[in-house]
This record gives structure tokens, C-alpha cells and sequence, in this order.
């Protein structure tokens, strides 16, 4: 996903959000001793048809609402993996019609609406210049949330021409900022979604049956984000590959849960058949496992508890964000 060549040395440090609560050096402890996971959620199945289904599982499950955080990938690819899905543009193109990025985040948002009350979105961006595969960048400059998904996309616009694509490719950065958000909400449930054009990035160099730097770290993440109450979504947009990525979805050993759903976005919406249909299976594949999935916390005893050695990750602001519009600071806190 990302150029082949990059280097970053982006330093760690602590998340601070707008209300000035510093989510900084916290003390590391060993997990806890796990309980035994009933069997259905060690692999959960992709078990719905219908959008319907999906919503009437989820309110079942006793899902009233959730807190969504989303990440987008900004990697340098993103110029070369729409050649056959998106007539040869970059994924990130902006024009009059919505890319390919814009959509899912749209479908996903008409979806997800009603189980995010207070409509905060927090949205982070990486694998560009200012973050490679170290770090995020946060949204707003004061790493405040977004105010629904209108102000998601809206924000979206505005950065993309501000920013340099670059790589390589770790969703590790996306995954342990969501774990520090899961960590200082209290343990609430929250969905992350990814929005991606295709592989973490695998060098020339590495040597078959091995694994990248950038696999490794993201494989951890996903094992480790299996003791925090989130769900992670990643939505595939552009031409792929996405052979690692159905890896990530059914095969990673040593989680808590199965707590990844891979989507193909691309195969989808490329199907000759209704546009609403086609983004009413879009919506379906995306949120299929969430009902199980939160089961699966409540049965563990993870939700509503704080794990006490999630990552202390710090959002970088936005790329020139001197240039971006910068509305009267809106403060949102963790209840």
C-alpha cells in the first residue's frame, strides 16, 4: 500500500484530547487471567441476509448503542490500486462524485446512525508523509471528534489536497489509538473502522513464511485489541490484493475473540445488480459479525472495565492545518 522505499521515525507519545485530560504515561500491567470464550465466538461466522437481520441481532444482543471511530488510509498506492475499479484515479480523488473512500464511509454512516447517539466520530488518517507507519493523525488540529458522518466527509475534502500519500502500510498505529480510546471511555464498546486500499506493505526482503515488520505489528494489535471491547471493521476499497487481509479475518490465533471483519467493498459495489441493494449487502457483510462480537465482550467481563495496559497513543494533527478551517473548539468527554 505504501511506497516501497519510505522511512518514517515518527515518535510515540501520549493521546490528549480537547478538554485538556492527558492520556499520557500509564502503568503497564500483565493481563488479566482470561475466562474460557465459548466456542461460538472463538470463530465467529458471517450468520446474516438482510440489513434487517443484522439490526434486529443487534438490539437482541442488547446492543443499544455504540462509539465509532474510523481510519482512513492515506498510503501512497492509493494513486495506482483504483487502475481497474476506478478507471486508473487515484482512490482519493476528490470531484463531484463521491471516490470510493467517500462511499463506504457514507453507507456505513446511513447504517451506523442510530446506535451512535451522541454522533461524535473521532477520525484519524495515516500512512501519509507526517505519519507513515508510526503513527495518526487526528482529524481537527485539537484531536477533537467529528460531529457525524456529514462532518466526517466534510473534513475529508478539506484534507486530502493538504497532504502527501506516502507508507509503508501497519494498521497498528489505527488499532492501538482505538485501544487508548477504548481504555479511557471506561471500557465502552466501540466499533473501529478501517478504510483501506489493499495489503500492509511486505517487503522485497522478507523472506517467505516470514513476516514483515508491518504484518507483525499489526497482527499483535489485532491480538491485543481482543482484550479491550472494539470491533474492528476494515472495508477494502480499490483493486487489492486481499489475500492477508481474509487471513487477518479468519485465521489470527491467540485472541480473545474473533474481533476483525474483513469487507470487500470493491467486489461488491462492482456487481451488476441494484445500487441500493448493493449497498444494503455492503452494510450486511460490514456489521454481520458486531452482534456476536459484543456477546462475546459481555461474556469475557471486558466491557465496562479498564484492561490497564492498552498503548498511550497520541494523535498528530492534521497535515497543514494552519490551511484547514478551524471551527470554535467543541469539547467532547468520555461519559
Amino acid at each position: 500500500m505504501g511506497g516501497k522505499n519510505s522511512r518514517e521515525t515518527t515518535p510515540d507519545t501520549s493521546y490528549q484530547r480537547s478538554n485538556s485530560v492527558t492520556y499520557a504515561a500509564r502503568h503497564q500491567h500483565a493481563p488479566a487471567p482470561q475466562r474460557r470464550l465459548d466456542r461460538r465466538y472463538s470463530r465467529i461466522g458471517d450468520n446474516y441476509e438482510t440489513l434487517e437481520q443484522v439490526t434486529s441481532a443487534l438490539a437482541q444482543a442488547g446492543l443499544e448503542s455504540s462509539n465509532l471511530i474510523v481510519g482512513i488510509d492515506f498510503t501512497k498506492s492509493n494513486e495506482w490500486t483504483g487502475m481497474r475499479s476506478y478507471n486508473g484515479r487515484s482512490l482519493h480523488s476528490v470531484g463531484a462524485l463521491q471516490n470510493p473512500y467517500e462511499q463506504a464511509i457514507s453507507i456505513i454512516g446511513q447504517t451506523l446512525a442510530a446506535f451512535d447517539e451522541d454522533n461524535l466520530i473521532p477520525c484519524f488518517g495515516f500512512g501519509d508523509a507526517s505519519t507513515h507507519d508510526h503513527g495518526v493523525f487526528s482529524f481537527y488540529p485539537d484531536s477533537r471528534p467529528c460531529q457525524g458522518f456529514e462532518d466526517v466527509l466534510s473534513r475529508y475534502r478539506e484534507i486530502v489536497p493538504q497532504l502527501k500519500l506516502s507508507g509503508p502500510t501497519s494498521f497498528a498505529p489505527i488499532i492501538e489509538m482505538a485501544m487508548t480510546i477504548v481504555e479511557e471511555s471506561g471500557g465502552q464498546y466501540h466499533v473501529l473502522l478501517i478504510i483501506a486500499d489493499g495489503q500492509v506493505t511486505r517487503s522485497v526482503d522478507t523472506g517467505s513464511g516470514q513476516l514483515s515488520s508491518q504484518e507483525r505489528n499489526t497482527i499483535e494489535a489485532i491480538v491485543k485489541a481482543s482484550n479491550h471491547p472494539l470491533s474492528i471493521i476494515l472495508v477494502g476499497v480499490g483493486d487489492g490484493p486481499w489475500d492477508l487481509m481474509k487471513e487477518f479475518d479468519d485465521n489470527i490465533p491467540a485472541r480473545t475473540f474473533d474481533n476483525f471483519q474483513f469487507v470487500n467493498f470493491t467486489d461488491i459495489m462492482s456487481k451488476n445488480v441494484d445500487p441500493l441493494r448493493k449497498q444494503t449487502e455492503f452494510a450486511v457483510n460490514a456489521l454481520m459479525e458486531i452482534p456476536s462480537q459484543y456477546q462475546a465482550t459481555l461474556q469475557l467481563g471486558i466491557l465496562g472495565a479498564r484492561r490497564g495496559y492498552s498503548p498511550a497513543t497520541v494523535p498528530l494533527p492534521p497535515p497543514s492545518n494552519d490551511i484547514l478551517r478551524s471551527p470554535s473548539v467543541h469539547q467532547y468527554h468520555v461519559n
